[in-house]
């Protein structure tokens, strides 16, 4: 069984709309230690109130739940921002 959502702070969802909007090619890091490379999409919210990450890379479109992030990092030349601690738990 999945683990409750956990909301992610406020203001780390305007990174997420930032690569969105730019198409940001991220490094992902997940809480569980994986990692990947994937152009960010957009960001929606189910009828449960969790809230994902669409992103694109060679394997195809699919989504992250923003509770399961880690970091972001642009690889993208240019971007406005660096490498993001996504916490919703005070970084733990």
């Amino acid at each position: 069984m999945p683990s409750p959502y956990q909301p992610l702070h406020c203001d780390l969802h305007d990174y997420l709309e930032i690569a969105c909007m730019h198409g940001y090619e991220l490094q992902v890091e997940l809480r569980d230690g994986s990692s990947f490379v994937a152009v960010a999409l957009t960001t929606r919210t189910a009828p449960s109130k969790e809230e994902f990450l669409l992103l694109h890379n060679a394997s195809g479109r699919f989504e992250v739940r923003l509770d399961r992030l880690l970091a972001i990092t642009p690889l993208t030349p240019g971007a406005s921002f660096a490498r993001i601690l996504m916490s919703s738990r005070d970084n733990g």
